[in-house]
């Protein structure tokens, strides 16, 4: 819809027209808003999401916010500030006048950033911060520390990572970026600029060798110290890294950083066929990105059909036979027995003459320097229901997080990025004493060519999938329940409905 086919909110609407609970989609000052009403409320924002520019029309108001259809984020109604991840960024709001039976939306108003974020007085606030050190540069450890500063917290501020890049958008990886459709200068999570303007220490090429809970202090592995107030521990997950016979490192990659992505695409310049082993979200996503290249992927995987663990063996044959109507070549149930130059040789015999291999079989979370601080590990760092570790004073958040899950009713640890920038947030405002339980809905999307897969909810098993709408339409939902509980549900096409599910299973928490 141009401009021109919408109404002009400068100009004024019937107050009569606006839906109670709902918005229209308009402009002012030539910009892109919506009006949202509330009973006798008013609200105009930006139409438009921070993150990946979703469209806020199609997304759905829930109280005094409104969420994007597309990943998920949330935004406040009163400040336009990004409450929930993905979105880091406010979005604009403007003044809203009611004369008699019009409503005019007036001039756009000052940012408020942060109003919507500041942590109530707690019981559980003991003392004042002044040094905090956040050891991990991914998402939980950006969106802790972003967390930190837009709620006040002007003391000291480390960030300590192991990449020698900053924070990036790391889903993107596999998707657009490598697939060559995203520029470089779109991955920063923010840029260089904000890490000094924010006060942040950000530390890259960094390593911590030993965390000492009872003295406050981490031990870096190049020397020196750094002591702490409170600490967040977001080092996330390693790749499993295979073994495999003849082969050697210049043969093989791994996708975790952003340099590995660029280590791919500098090698796939010149490939002409790539085997990729492992055939979960990672694998495929990848192997849609290397054939927009049009490279000839071949996907090896012990399993008999791609993705059934997540999402049943019926859409993982429906996500099989996309793939195949693209190129990609699938040999399943058989595993890698080893590799000699070029040739990689399966399990069942088969011999495949490729360039490199991408190993993408999964990852492990990174406790080891939980383990040798004692804190409790089981499957993950096990944290309370406010990201606190076994330590006080110490969280854990993102792919390294076990943490008791309201809504399915125990512990899990999920490896989903918008779960782990909810959780830096979170853990961030329980540093300072917010008291907030951590009991969102796990969320995740993945890219497949023209098709996206949103999954809300968090289900390892279920008594049934129910489908509704078709696989051939490319327009369906999936529910997966146990009992009369819905665990998850997987949507195509069908971005309302899985808000809907999100704002379902909250209740149900």
């Amino acid at each position: 819809m141009d401009n021109s086919s919408k109404p002009d909110f400068n100009q004024g609407i019937a107050f009569a027209l606006i839906p109670d609970g709902g918005l229209l989609l308009g402009t002012a000052g030539g910009e892109d808003v919506i009006l949202v009403r509330r009973g006798e409320q008013l609200f105009a924002v930006g139409a438009t999401c921070t993150h990946y520019h979703g469209p806020l029309a199609e997304g759905l108001i829930v109280g005094d916010s409104v969420r994007c259809p597309l990943h998920h984020a949330c935004f406040s109604l009163h400040t336009g500030e990004a409450l929930r991840a993905p979105a880091l960024d406010p979005i604009p709001c403007w003044r809203v006048e009611r004369i008699d039976g019009t409503v005019f939306v007036r001039e756009k108003r000052a940012a408020t950033a942060g109003d919507a974020m500041v942590p109530q007085p707690s019981r559980r606030k003991t003392h004042e911060l002044r040094r905090v050190v956040i050891v991990g540069g991914g998402a939980a450890g950006l969106c802790a520390a972003d967390a930190l500063r837009r709620t006040g917290y002007q003391g000291e501020l480390a960030l300590l990572s192991a990449d020698d890049s900053p924070p990036c958008e790391r889903p993107n990886l596999s998707k657009d970026f490598l697939m060559g459709t995203a520029p470089e200068e779109w991955m920063p999570l923010r840029p260089p600029e904000y890490y000094a303007a924010q006060n942040i220490d950000l530390m890259l090429n960094t390593r911590v060798a030993a965390l000492d809970v009872a003295q406050r202090r981490v031990t870096l592995e190049a020397g020196g110290q750094l002591t702490f107030d409170a600490l967040l521990l977001a080092t996330g997950a390693d790749p499993v890294r295979l073994s495999i016979p003849g082969a050697t490192d210049s043969r093989i990659c791994y996708l975790r950083t952003f340099a590995d992505a660029r280590r791919i695409i500098g090698k796939a310049a010149a490939a002409k066929r790539v085997v990729i082993v492992g055939a979960g979200f990672i694998g495929l996503e990848v192997a849609a990105s290397l054939r927009a290249r049009g490279i000839e992927v071949h996907v090896v995987g012990i399993e008999n059909v791609p993705m059934a663990r997540v999402l049943g063996e019926p859409a993982g044959r429906f996500i099989q036979s996309l793939h195949e109507s693209h190129g990609v070549r699938f040999h399943l149930g058989v595993s890698v027995g080893g590799m000699e130059g070029a040739k990689i040789t399966l399990s069942d015999g088969t011999v495949i003459d490729a360039d490199f291999m991408i190993l993408g079989v999964g990852v492990r979370p990174a406790t080891a320097l939980a383990e040798k601080a004692g804190l409790a590990v089981d499957r993950g760092v096990v944290v309370d229901e406010y990201l606190q570790t076994s330590a006080p004073g110490v969280f854990a958040a993102g792919d390294m997080a076990r943490w008791p899950d309201p809504h399915s009713g125990g512990r899990i640890r999920v490896e989903h990025w918008v779960v782990a920038q909810r959780q830096g947030r979170a853990a961030a405002l329980n540093m300072q004493g917010a008291g907030e339980k951590f009991a969102a809905v796990p969320f995740f999307w993945s890219q497949h060519y023209d098709l996206t897969v949103n999954y809300v909810g968090h289900a390892e098993q279920w008594d049934a999938a129910d489908l509704e709408g078709s696989f051939e339409s490319r327009d369906f939902s999936i529910s997966y329940r146990r009992g009369r509980q819905m665990l998850a549900l997987a949507t195509v096409a069908r971005d309302r409905q899985s808000l809907a599910a999100e704002l379902a299973m909250e209740s149900q928490g």
